[in-house]
């Protein structure tokens, strides 16, 4: 599991991208959580070259949302979705056709597989909407404004 970043002791939020040419939108998101005080950490895990990996940190991770970014197929937000009951958001992400691909397939998740899904590449939304979560649980008072 490799972990590229962390803020706090305990991270609230686990952002989540399937490879390292993601770290880009990863880093936007977790400017806002930062910006808010908000504890998260990123880690490149992927659904398809190391499930086994993602499964142990799904299971083992503390925190509280799950931040899924992901372009092409976007398996990854499903799969992390498809094994927990924690929220996950998806972000899709541009690596082809515009990040339609990404999109339809994070829209279009079975019934029980529920995944929240933002706009293509908007990491901050996905930031706020993640504070907002954590807020109406009574696990952080900031103000969720970029």
């Amino acid at each position: 599991m490799t972990l590229i970043e962390k803020f706090g002791d305990e991270p609230l939020v686990a952002i989540v991208v399937g490879s390292e040419r993601d770290l880009q939108h990863a880093s936007k998101a977790a400017e806002v959580l930062k910006k808010l005080g908000i504890p998260y950490e990123i880690r490149v895990l992927s659904a398809h070259r190391n499930p086994e990996e993602l499964d142990k940190y799904i299971r083992e991770t503390p925190a509280k949302i799950f931040i899924a970014m992901a372009g092409l197929s976007a398996a990854l937000p499903g799969y992390i979705a498809s094994r927990t009951d924690r929220p996950v958001i998806g972000v899709p992400l541009a690596v082809a056709l515009m990040g339609l691909d990404a999109l339809l397939s994070m829209v279009q998740m079975p019934r029980g597989v529920p995944v929240a899904v933002v706009g293509i590449d908007n990491a901050v939304n996905a930031a706020l909407l993640a504070c907002r979560i954590l807020k109406i649980a009574g696990l952080v008072k900031c103000e969720c404004r970029a």
